[in-house]
């Protein structure tokens, strides 16, 4: 019996140190592809502008990455008197923790992944909700205009633009019956939910574009305007954090995305195809749509703000209501347990 037990608490012990590692190569690689989301960006905005991306650093640019990390390692981590020190410095550190933390439910292949929740879902909005908070702290703490006005900005458009992207995933939740990514990615395997579920597709790709705070809806730090929000007096490492956090974030929605509407690590036609593993076509499909987020930055204008805000509620909303009563109506009339 003694035994058992110990044989039992060892097999645990190793279980968990596994689990733990598993999820820091994860996360660790998480970071290095939104690091290198930033070069490839520089690169695809090049080329769709018709001009020279960066090409100094190492062979055609490839040192690039390296050399800004770099930069910004040992650029000075400045805190200005005037802030308040312990908000300021605890925004970027919840920026990147809930962009980290969210991740943990991406299901990469049917035994890659951090959490295995029921609940995943729901854990992803409430680390986006945590999420609002950074913004809001790193606005006010700066204790700058412009970096409040940014702040009061994002709170506003985040929290409006989570509503619609709660309702937009609605339907897919509603036709699975499970708020569990992978149990939605293994239902899409006899079709995709991009078919039935476009216009919540739609509306998620909008929705996450204005969460994100990417361009065409990067109201809270707009240049222009706001001489970069939120963040205006952040400097060093604390910039470093809400600049790569943003770029986890990208991968992120374009992750969720795959998961719930391109059925995530499922190959196309359902192809059965030797030596490519399922995680292949999950990293595939999630590239296509960073590449989106990329070309929409260098291709779309930004609009007012105001604009954004009545698309969201005037249009998002009506959309996501009505896509989630036609597929509740759709599964009333034609399943066959109701």
């Amino acid at each position: 019996m003694p035994s058992l037990l110990a044989d039992s608490m060892s097999f645990d012990a190793w279980s968990i140190l596994f689990m733990v590692g598993q999820s820091l190569v994860i996360f660790l690689v998480v970071v290095m592809v939104a690091a290198m989301m930033i070069v490839y960006e520089r690169r695809m905005l090049a080329l769709w502008q018709d001009r020279y991306g960066p090409n100094r650093v190492g062979p055609f640019g490839s040192l690039q990455l390296v050399a800004d990390m770099l930069k910004i390692f040992f650029k000075e981590d400045w805190t200005p008197n005037f802030t308040d020190k312990f908000m300021f410095t605890l925004a970027p550190a919840v920026a990147m923790f809930t962009a980290l933390a969210s991740f943990a439910i991406i299901p990469i292949s049917p035994t890659l992944g951090v959490a295995d929740w029921d609940i995943g879902i729901l854990f992803f909005f409430a680390m986006a909700g945590i999420a609002v908070y950074a913004v809001m702290f790193g606005g006010w703490a700066s204790a700058n205009k412009f970096s409040l006005l940014g702040g009061l900005r994002s709170a506003a458009q985040t929290i409006s633009y989570e509503v619609f992207l709660g309702l937009s995933l609605m339907g897919v939740v509603a036709l699975t019956g499970s708020f569990n990514l992978r149990a939605i990615v293994e239902a899409q395997i006899d079709g995709w939910y991009i078919i039935p579920q476009f216009f919540g597709f739609l509306t998620f790709v909008v929705a996450g574009v204005a969460v994100t705070h990417r361009h065409p809806f990067d109201q809270p730090e707009a240049e222009q305007e706001l001489a970069e929000g939120y963040h205006v007096e952040y400097s060093g490492m604390k910039f470093g954090m809400f600049f790569i956090g943003e770029y986890v974030n990208v991968v992120l929605i374009s992750a969720l995305m795959t998961c719930l509407f391109f059925g995530g690590w499922l190959a196309p036609f359902n192809l059965d195809i030797p030596f490519i593993p399922p995680a292949f076509w999950f990293m595939i499909k999630t590239l296509f749509f960073m590449t989106m987020f990329i070309l929409a930055r260098g291709s779309l204008m930004r609009p007012r703000y105001d604009q954004v805000m009545n698309f969201g509620w005037k249009v998002c909303l009506p959309v996501t209501l009505i896509n989630l009563l036609v597929t509740a109506a759709v599964i009333l009339i034609f399943s066959p347990t109701l």
